[in-house]
């Protein structure tokens, strides 16, 4: 599987998670949500997975100083 570089993995969740404010102050703006789906879609296909919470996991886990032995985020709950 190709995968994608740290940097724009960086950007991605960073662009998702200022969307995630700005659409939660804006619950009404059709903009706001379809740019959140779109970079969702991108974190998915960057990271290989089907859903916008393991995408934000695996792409989180490529990044440089990850640890990646530590899996408590998917065994929280």
């Amino acid at each position: 599987m190709l995968m994608a570089h740290p940097a724009v993995l960086r950007d991605l969740i960073d662009q998702y998670e200022a969307l995630a404010v700005v659409g939660a102050a804006n619950a009404d703006s059709a903009q706001v949500r379809q740019r959140m789906d779109d970079v969702a879609y991108t974190l998915c296909v960057s990271t290989g997975t089907r859903d916008i919470d393991a995408a934000l996991i695996a792409a989180r886990h490529q990044l440089p100083g990850a640890r990646p032995l530590d899996d408590s985020v998917l065994n929280a709950g």
